[in-house]
Parts: structure tokens; C-alpha cells; sequence
């Protein structure tokens, strides 16, 4: 579920992030012509949209990515770091320093750490927010989630999304470019309001990636937990 009890700092904004949502895919923008000047369109989304398809095939089509993101948390505090993606099912969130935040996804389970915090975490890729991002296939239509709305403005797609069985355990927004289609970033807003905002930067596709990313290579959890290096 999306808890907003865990914001209190930047790693609990990123637990959120990470827990927010289910396994189903968070993604579901299309690419439509518009013109750069036209204003904002609301429109609420069909069982069956060809936006949503085309972002589905988007989507499928990625074997790996790799982009600097912003994290902006509901107490102010910015952050930023590395996301590498290797479909299916392996992702990692490095944070810069002096955050020793790591967060990786193996095919089967996430696990973060913080050694300067002393914070170590597992759950099922299922249960997180950002497993959209290496579910395979994508399915964005009559599955887990609903579309609420797509707004269209200035050249960009945004893609309100909730539960499909919990509509009020909160939305995940998605942004895109919409022509050429490119995932710029997405939003977790909770139950009771609290966001957290991911923006993408310099993302690169195709990318040869090695293994070693996705797989945990902190210390065990019992030294995380007594501070050790």
C-alpha cells in the first residue's frame, strides 16, 4: 500500500516509492499529434485506448535503460542518483553520495540499504511501485490498473493511474515526450497526499549492461544493522 508515514527522510520517501503499488504495470501514455501550443486535454481513458497501446509496445521494445533521476520528497529534500533497467525484472537505484542509499532488483525480490543509516529492506519486485518499469510483458489495458485521465499539453503525455481493485490507496502519474515517445519520470502520490516526483534525465536505451548491477553487493543485513562497512 502507499503509506506516507515513511517520508521523514529521503530513504523513507524512496521505501514509499518502492511500496507503494502492485506488480501491474504504472506506465500508459500514447503518443498522439498535438500541437505545441495547445492547451491541456482531460479526457477519461477507455477499456481499450490506442495511446495506451503504443506505450505498451514503447515499452516492450526496451531490453535495457539507463538515466540520471531527480527525487523530489514531500519534506523538501532533493536527491538524485543513477537508474540502470534490464528487462524483465532487474533495476537499481544508486543515489550520489554522501547518500549511501542503494536499491536493487534482482528478477525475483528489491532489496535496499543504507549503511549510514543503518536501514535494510526486502520485499517481492510484485509489491513496488517502480516494477512497472520491468514487468514483462507490459499490459496496460483491462489488467490490474485503471487509467483515470490523460492530459496532453506542450508536447508531453501525462497518465494518471490507480489500482484497479484499491482506486483510494493512491495514484501513480506517468510523464512522457510524445513525439518521439520518451519516459521522463513519474509521480507517487499516497492516501493521504504525500508525493514523491522522479524525474528522468539523459535516458539511453539499448544500452549493454552488466549483470553485476542487479545483484546485492552490500554486507550482510546484520552488519548493515550494527553500522559496519
Amino acid at each position: 500500500m502507499l503509506d506516507s508515514a515513511v517520508f521523514d527522510r529521503h530513504i523513507r520517501g524512496m521505501r514509499t516509492l518502492l511500496t507503494a503499488l502492485s506488480a501491474a504495470a504504472l506506465l500508459t501514455l500514447g503518443t498522439v499529434q498535438a500541437h505545441a501550443q495547445a492547451p491541456v486535454q482531460q479526457a477519461q481513458a477507455p477499456a481499450s485506448n490506442p495511446q495506451v497501446a503504443e506505450v505498451e509496445r514503447y515499452f516492450n521494445s526496451i531490453r535495457t535503460m539507463q538515466a540520471r533521476f531527480v527525487q523530489s520528497n514531500p519534506g523538501g529534500t532533493v536527491v538524485q542518483g543513477t537508474l540502470s533497467v534490464s528487462r524483465p525484472g532487474r533495476m537499481r537505484f544508486e543515489y550520489d553520495p554522501p547518500s549511501q542509499l542503494k536499491i536493487v532488483a534482482d528478477g525475483s525480490q528489491v532489496t535496499m540499504w543504507d549503511i549510514a543509516n543503518r536501514d535494510f529492506g526486502q520485499w517481492p519486485i510484485g509489491w513496488t511501485a517502480a516494477s512497472f518499469l520491468v514487468r514483462e510483458p507490459m499490459v496496460l489495458q483491462g489488467g490490474d490498473l485503471t487509467v483515470e485521465k490523460v492530459d496532453r499539453t506542450d508536447g508531453m503525455l501525462q497518465l494518471t493511474m490507480s489500482q484497479t481493485k484499491k482506486p483510494n490507496e493512491g495514484k501513480v502519474i506517468v510523464r512522457l515526450n510524445e513525439n518521439p515517445m520518451v519516459l521522463r519520470g513519474w509521480s507517487i502520490i499516497d492516501n493521504r497526499g504525500q508525493r514523491v516526483d522522479v524525474a528522468l534525465n539523459g535516458l539511453q536505451t539499448g544500452l549493454p549492461l552488466a549483470a553485476s548491477l542487479f545483484k546485492f553487493d552490500g554486507p550482510d543485513a546484520g552488519q548493515i544493522r550494527r553500522g559496519a562497512n
